[in-house]
């Protein structure tokens, strides 16, 4: 057991302070109040101060709310009979009060990591995960929300995450029968180079209860639907209870194959308690004078609102937070009054459940067979064909928040995102509640923010570079006035069916570029059983679309930024694998950029069926008005702030896409 969990067991030992009947914060620890960068002003919010702590505290397992904590009963509990958690808590606040807006913007960690100011705020990406590297004003990008005067949060609720890079995490108790370990067979999925370097050793989700290898089996195989292969008992050796390693000595993984091992576990963290605690921490910084020993609200006093904004895997986690009613704290009263998830496709997080593992992400090679498309999959209620129920993901009370959900070309590829507007077959475009929007930020690629490049990686084609970020925050501007004045968002902007831009992988119309991997099928999404031991019934799988194209492979619909409508090649959210990796596969979650030919005559002697820049623009000067007119387009229709466009506008005029 690490440091970590020892010390939540000493939280746990101790007991915490006695309260009501309801579960709440007991004690608000700040460790460190500095100013942010230098203390240098952010607009009419002025100064800024980071606040960093702990917050702890109890769950009543008996509450109905909290009965759907997987084995919130089989976790130690106090003297109060209350289940205690200890989480992290950083804050950037405006030094005075009296400037900010009184509105908490939270952003649910990633992996632990902080995405806001390089993803939202074009800050360089230095500062992702950790904000020590905000030393001055321009280390914080284009301030945006500081200038707006956010009280910005962030949390812990994985007690796993990695704490590199500021990595934030909660202290939450193992799962016991009567006192003992808890001990099961699970199935960890490794693989290596496809998310990141190549490994020697594989770091297990739990440690092993036991190291007898006669107890575990290892398999491997080269692509998601290839037999699995045994892996000799002399092949490979745990390298201690929580990681293994191939054998002989040094040896190392294959690229990319897929390497399973099932093996008794021990110790399950109650993981879902995770979602009670972002639920408590923030009814309580919304509400909340002072804790129980007195200490004051860190976010101060008249907070008028409350928004939430997730990127990939927060995204699904705010998705699973509102779907599984954490939306409804324990005081009967609304947590976040609006959400914005992003990159999340249909996914939920594989959270709340015994050995859960919520670092784990579905794509077509990896982590196929872990639980994160799980129905109901929209806003709207649908019947499920596999099991014949109906649901929604929304509650249809009044603790729902308003939601926008923002996708980008990939995740319609690699996360059933067109399951958001459809019918779960594909068959018909579904009406969504008015408290919903759903957007395609189309030609961009999962991971597309400032600083991104093309570099192919693992992936046979260069990468997508297009960011999403000057739409997201046109959009996270209309969900605060949504929110606050009740003036709706832009109508969602999406591929529909009834209008033909929504069609099978096969009839998008993608051009023959010469030399370019081209993807042909999505990630199917099927039901499978058991996580443990996965079986693919492809017969009931559900039917997920991708947008159709233009002539020159660019989607039609969606949000279409200047790059997208103006475009200098191809922007996709799909890439394939080259070797040595899992060659033909859909590339994790990047996309390709295929650069147009500069003139006719290039793009003739190459085979290329798109027209060249020359022809297309004739002048660097018809290039950058035509940059201006779609970005005035996007600032009228509310989906690009002013300041956005004049930066697209001065980028073109910079640029002359004839001499680069």
């Amino acid at each position: 057991m690490n440091k970590i969990h020892v010390a939540a067991a000493a939280v746990l030992a101790a007991g915490l302070a006695a309260g009501a009947a309801e579960a709440r914060i007991v004690e608000i620890k700040v460790a460190k109040i500095e100013p942010l960068a230098g203390g240098a002003p952010f607009g009419a919010a002025g100064a800024y101060e980071r606040v960093t702590g702990t917050a702890l505290g109890e769950l009543d397992p008996f509450d109905p709310r909290n009965a759907g904590i997987v084995n919130i009963d089989k976790a130690r509990s106090n003297a109060n009979g209350k289940v205690g958690y200890e989480v992290e808590f950083f804050m950037l606040r405006p030094a005075d009060t009296a400037r900010g807006n009184r509105k908490i913007l939270f952003e649910a960690t990633n992996r632990g990591r902080k995405f806001l100011f390089n993803w939202l705020m074009d800050a360089p990406p230095a500062s992702t995960g950790t904000l020590d590297a905000v030393k001055e004003a321009k280390d914080a990008g284009n301030g945006l929300f500081l200038k707006q005067g956010y009280t910005i949060l962030w949390t812990g609720w994985d007690p796993d995450a990695p704490r590199t890079n500021g990595g934030m995490v909660i202290k939450v108790p193992a799962a016991t029968v009567d006192g003992a370990p808890l001990i099961r067979t699970i199935r960890d999925e490794l693989v290596s180079g496809t998310r990141g370097p190549q490994v020697q050793a594989f770091k297990l989700s739990y440690e092993a209860a036991v190291l007898d290898k006669t107890l575990s089996s290892l398999t491997v195989r080269r692509h998601e639907g290839d037999k699995p292969m045994a892996v000799p008992a002399e092949g490979w050796a745990f390298a201690d209870a929580r990681a293994i390693k191939l054998m002989p000595e040094g040896a190392k993984p294959e690229p990319g194959a897929i390497y399973d091992l099932r093996y008794p576990a021990k110790n399950p963290w109650v993981l879902g308690i995770g979602f009670a605690a972002t639920r408590d921490l923030v009814s309580f910084l919304r509400r909340e004078e002072k804790d129980q020993a007195g200490a004051a609200n860190p976010a101060g006093p008249g907070i008028q609102a409350a928004l939430a904004v997730g990127i990939s895997q927060s995204g699904r986690y705010l998705r699973d937070f509102i779907g599984q009613g954490f939306n409804r704290d324990e005081g009967n009263r609304r947590v976040f009054d609006g959400v914005l998830s992003h990159i999340a496709g249909v996914g939920r997080v594989f959270l709340n459940a015994e050995f859960g593992q919520p670092a784990r992400t579905n794509t077509q090679h990896e982590d196929h067979f872990y639980p994160e498309n799980a129905f109901p999959f929209a806003s709207a209620r649908t019947v499920d064909p596999v099991t014949g129920k109906s649901g929604m993901l929304l509650r249809g009370d009044r603790f729902d928040p308003k939601l926008i959900e923002t996708n980008t070309s990939t995740e319609y590829w690699q996360k059933g995102a067109s399951l958001l507007h459809t019918d779960p077959m594909g068959q018909k475009d579904l009406l969504l509640p008015p408290n919903t929007r759903v957007y395609l930020i189309a030609g961009t690629q999962h991971g597309g923010h400032f600083g991104s490049g093309t570099a192919p990686g693992p992936c046979a084609n260069p990468r997508n570079p297009h960011s999403a970020g000057a739409p997201l925050r046109a959009l996270i501007v209309a969900l605060d006035k949504w929110v606050t004045a009740n003036e709706p968002p832009p109508p969602s902007l999406a591929p529909r069916i009834a209008d033909g831009t929504l069609v099978g992988p096969a009839a998008t119309g993608f051009p023959a570029v010469p030399g370019a991997a081209i993807a042909r099928a999505v990630n199917e999404i099927a039901p499978y059983g058991d996580w443990v031991a996965p079986r693919a019934d492809k017969a009931r799988a559900y039917r997920p679309l991708v947008a159709k194209v233009d002539a020159d492979g660019n989607e039609t619909s969606g949000i279409r930024t200047p790059d997208i409508a103006v475009p200098l090649g191809t922007y996709t959210g799909w890439n394939l694998y080259k070797e040595p990796f899992a060659a033909g596969a859909l590339c994790d979650r990047d996309g390709s950029f295929l650069a147009f030919a500069r003139t006719k005559a290039e793009r003739e002697a190459k085979g290329d069926p798109r027209r060249s820049l020359e022809e297309r623009y004739g002048t660097h000067a018809n290039y950058a008005l035509g940059v201006e007119a779609a970005a005035h387009e996007l600032v009228r229709a509310r989906l690009l702030l002013a300041e956005d466009a004049a930066l697209y506008v001065a980028a073109a005029k910079a640029r002359d896409p004839f001499k680069q």
